[in-house]
């Protein structure tokens, strides 16, 4: 891969200590898979993580919505590409295809990223003329993430609080953890009888250690669920879950 190629392409084996008890992948290591993809590319093209942290900026993923067809199982080779869509003053859109070892799709998601800050964890704006260099015309078929209506002051939340292994590199609570918590909250029944098609998140605040949380989960039409993680009543995030 080129500096100067726009799609990104990654390869990946599923391997048995990442699968759930059904032997596939789950939604939140499809969640690191796309980590690891736009990380690499970014830092392909020089605005990746090193690129950020010297100018004291960091990227921050906002939202982010996967739609699975048919979720890969033990040593699939599994092809990820990934591609700028949009580029704006604080916010650029990324996409992504998940592809199988016979190259037919089984996945696409879509994420929107914002650089903040690192000292006042504010948005900064983007370099937009040097990002849209990188903009591609390849297709993503899914919807772009949505609003996500509120929940959590319908519903008794299931009560945590961040510990260690929630911590990512800045100290702050890891993205993909959002996404296991949340998916907690459903019955195991539940996964052996269907699977989550789409799942979307959008990330309102940052999680901190021993941070008190509670977790919100209501189903609001049939196979729908829409789900909040909150702090002292305030949502940090909030995401919706459509079973198939």
């Amino acid at each position: 891969m080129t500096k100067f190629e726009k799609v990104g392409e990654f390869h990946f084996i599923t391997e048995s200590y990442l699968l759930d008890f059904r032997g596939r992948v789950t939604i939140p290591m499809i969640g690191n898979y796309l980590l690891h993809a736009a990380s690499n590319h970014a830092s392909v093209r020089g605005f990746g993580f090193t690129d950020m942290t010297e100018k004291q900026t960091a990227w921050v993923l906002s939202r982010l919505a996967i739609e699975i067809n048919r979720y890969p199982e033990m040593s699939e080779p599994v092809t990820l590409y990934t591609w700028i869509e949009e580029v704006g003053r604080i916010f650029t859109s990324r996409c992504f295809e998940l592809v199988d070892g016979n190259g037919k799709p089984v996945g696409y998601a879509r994420s929107i990223w914002a650089a903040i800050d690192m000292q006042t964890r504010r948005p900064t704006p983007l370099d937009v003329e040097a990002l849209s260099v990188y903009i591609s015309d390849k297709v993503c078929p899914i919807e772009k993430p949505g609003k996500i209506v509120p929940v959590e002051d319908e519903t008794t939340g299931v009560l945590y609080q961040v510990k260690y292994s929630d911590l990512d590199i800045n100290g702050h609570f890891n993205s993909i953890k959002y996404m296991e918590h949340l998916l907690d909250l459903f019955d195991l029944d539940l996964f052996r009888q269907k699977e989550v098609s789409r799942f979307e998140i959008a990330y309102l605040l940052e999680g901190r250690y021993g941070m008190p949380l509670t977790l919100h989960k209501k189903e609001t039409n049939p196979d729908n669920f829409t789900m909040a993680i909150c702090h002292e009543g305030k949502a940090i995030c909030r995401a919706m879950a459509k079973w198939a």
